[in-house]
């Protein structure tokens, strides 16, 4: 079904408003009306990648400018963005994928845009945190966030040795070329804890592994993989039953891309 071009008693865009607008982390179809209604109603996209948000817009029949705000440039962007929106533009921001500000450009934007008094608000939709949170099994009453860990080995052991220490699951961002680093670490920092790798969520290869940090470096050795993966790590005393098993939510992928 098409998306209805709009909503019963949606209320208006506000000018000078800052738009957060969330984007899907990989199946189109979670783009909401919302995310479509403001792409469609605003004076310019500010993307992490013009060109990739540029796809997106033209999958959805959006034509509007584009304007490049990502992590080296948000300070100089965002002076000219707060401009635009104070003589009354709209602005509708969006990451390469997912929620805008959560280990994506925005968060500089957003609290320049608050401190000049401009409004500001959310988009809610697609967030590759809250979907592996979520299905991931794991206790969700409290979580911590941390985003990617410091390149350096000495910052990311001591940082992993800090979050040892907190309760509630804690969820990670991992590119597939440090995943294996990241799970080698977590067998020295966290060896008894149940560990969730979520990879390629919402994607046609979408995988779910399970097991503790050094069962899952040996499955990894075994066979790379490809995509992106959030970490998620049990509290201290959760998932002591671990069922070693690849779970796979989508068609399986022999070559794991």
């Amino acid at each position: 079904m098409e998306p209805p071009e709009s909503v019963p008693n949606a209320p208006p865009l506000v000018p000078g408003t800052l738009y957060l607008v969330a984007t899907p982390i990989g199946n189109l179809e979670d783009i909401t009306f919302r995310a479509l209604r403001v792409l469609r109603g605003c004076d310019v996209v500010a993307a992490e990648d013009t060109r990739h948000s540029g796809r997106l817009l033209q999958h959805f029949g959006i034509q509007k400018p584009l304007v490049s705000c990502f992590r080296f440039n948000e300070a100089r962007r965002g002076a000219e963005l707060i401009e635009r929106l104070k003589g009354g533009q709209i602005v509708a921001l969006v990451s390469d994928a997912g929620t805008p500000g959560i280990s994506d450009p925005g968060q500089r934007l957003v609290a320049a845009a608050r401190e000049a008094g401009v409004r500001v608000e959310p988009v809610p939709g697609a967030c590759a945190l809250v979907a592996a949170l979520t299905a991931s099994g794991l206790p969700t009453e409290e979580f911590h966030f941390v985003g990617f860990l410091p390149h350096k080995s000495g910052q990311r052991a001591r940082r992993l040795q800090e979050l040892s220490a907190l309760p509630g699951t804690l969820v990670l961002y991992e590119s597939p070329f440090r995943i294996q680093r990241l799970v080698e670490e977590l067998t020295l920092a966290m060896p008894e804890r149940e560990v969730v790798l979520a990879r390629e969520l919402t994607k046609k290869f979408e995988e779910w592994l399970r097991g503790r940090p050094a069962e899952l470096a040996t499955r990894l050795a075994e066979r790379p993989r490809k995509g992106e993966f959030v970490v998620l790590v049990a509290p201290a005393g959760e998932g002591n039953e671990v069922d070693l098993s690849l779970e796979m939510g989508r068609d399986q992928d022999p070559e794991g891309k």
